[in-house]
């Protein structure tokens, strides 16, 4: 019998074993421990637990992508969408609106406001602008502090800036006969329209304005301009001497305040005023206003620094009424001009202009986004604007006191309209009435203190 020695290597202890060995007929016959050969049945187990896990996780990625692919043109249809409708504000962005203001812009801003206030207090002395040039002097002690404090509070001081300076402007001198005569400061009620009529020329010109001469010592006179060309620009103002003339259609003269509708005199856009026989409108495609003397045939013009114009900054509440960019209204002894700028960012600046000298006295800045109203008018040095409520009827809905400058916001004063869109709308001090051009109807209104 012989006897071998038979090596096994043991792979999985990594362990070399001699086994030994017995020669029977024409066989080996060895006896080994299988133990050490034993399936890792656990290991096997998480393994493949970790493998369905890793299916699991695969399937749900899979049907991730699949509902993505899905909902991809939908997502990007919205973003189309989103685009479109912020293309309107893209000067907020290009114009550094979301920038931080510089400090030194902002001192320059204050010391300006300051000096205009201390002026106005060395004329005339009172309680409000000495209270005014208290806060003026605390802001500029909080301006100082912010060289060194949070950057980003530049926004909110920029805010108190321009309520100081509607504050200051309030302050500055306005003829005595104006405060007496509008002791009443805020409109109450609306009537239904009182006149009802369509426009002279033809129904298809929906943009325009209509009235009467706003000067309170002027003779009965009422006036119509249709914007002609493309609903843009006009250069002929039709004038009666009546009210049975103008709704007769009758005894009319056609003046014409430009040669043509693209002579650098024409008129653009439906913010159009008569006040003491004169014609004030915004000159044809540039931030200028014009008057033209009916009687002396003269116009001149003024720069409006600043305003948008060319649908920058239109009337837009409901949908946008193109060309409304500058609007111009007759109060008392004033002109207002009711526009928007990019420093104001979007929000309505008013300035009330001198009528004969064509300068600007006062400037406020309104806290009121010009595209989210329909119309403004002014009644007694109180600014108001409109929203559309429907088809037939609109709604007062905020007003802003030049006066004090305060800002009301909870106004609610329903009027009748015959036509969705409305192209101007202005009061006049003489009548007390409010006009409108309605689309190519022409309203008027009795109003209410």
């Amino acid at each position: 019998m012989f006897v071998y020695l038979l090596l096994l290597t043991i792979i999985v202890t990594v362990e070399a074993q001699r086994v030994p060995g017995q020669q029977k007929n024409d066989s080996c016959l060895c006896k080994i421990n299988s133990s050490v050969w034993t399936f890792p049945a656990f290991r096997f187990e998480e393994i493949t637990r970790q493998v369905q896990i890793c299916e699991d996780a695969l399937n749900e990625f899979e049907e991730k992508v699949r509902n993505t692919n899905a909902e991809l043109p939908m997502m990007e249809a919205t973003l189309q969408n989103i685009s479109a409708r912020l293309k309107a504000f893209d000067f907020l962005h290009t114009s550094g609106l979301y920038s931080a203001l510089h400090l030194r812009q902002l001192n320059q801003e204050l010391e300006e406001i300051h000096q205009s206030v201390n002026e106005t207090h060395t004329q005339n002395p009172n309680k409000e602008t000495h209270n005014l040039l208290s806060e003026l002097n605390k802001t500029k002690n909080d301006v100082q502090r912010m060289y060194t404090d949070d950057f980003f509070n530049l926004e909110t001081m920029k805010k108190r800036l321009r309520e100081l300076n509607n504050r200051a402007q309030s302050c500055k001198t306005i003829p005595n006969d104006f405060r007496s005569s509008c002791h009443k400061r805020i409109m109450t009620r609306i009537s239904s329209p009182s006149i009802t009529k369509l426009n002279s020329i033809s129904k298809s010109y929906i943009s325009g304005a209509w009235g009467r001469d706003a000067l309170l010592t002027h003779k009965e006179r009422y006036w119509e301009h249709c914007l002609v060309s493309g609903n843009k620009d006009g250069n002929t103002i039709r004038v009666y001497n009546s009210l049975q003339d103008f709704m007769a259609n009758d005894n009319y003269k056609d003046e014409e305040v430009a040669p043509s509708y693209s002579h650098e005199n024409a008129v653009q856009g439906s913010g159009t005023i008569l006040y003491n026989n004169t014609v004030f409108y915004q000159c044809y495609s540039t931030a200028e206003i014009c008057s033209f003397n009916i009687t002396t045939q003269a116009t001149n013009r003024m720069k409006l620094d600043g305003a948008g114009i060319d649908n920058k900054f239109p009337f837009c509440y409901y949908s946008c009424r193109d060309w409304t960019d500058i609007d111009l209204e007759a109060d008392q002894d004033a002109v207002w001009v009711i526009y928007a700028t990019e420093e104001n960012h979007g929000n309505i600046v008013l300035s009330r202009l001198d009528p004969l000298s064509l300068n600007i006295t006062h400037t406020w800045k309104t806290h009121l986004f010009k595209r989210s109203v329909t119309s403004t008018f002014m009644v007694c040095g109180v600014l108001y604007a409109t929203r559309y409520v429907n088809t037939y009827q609109e709604e007062v809905f905020y007003a802003f006191d030049t006066t004090t400058g305060q800002e009301i916001n909870t106004l609610s004063l329903p009027f009748e309209k015959v036509s969705p869109g409305i192209a101007n709308l202005n009061y006049n001090p003489v009548d007390g009435k409010l006009y409108m051009y309605n689309d190519a109807y022409l309203l008027a209104y009795d109003t209410f203190f």
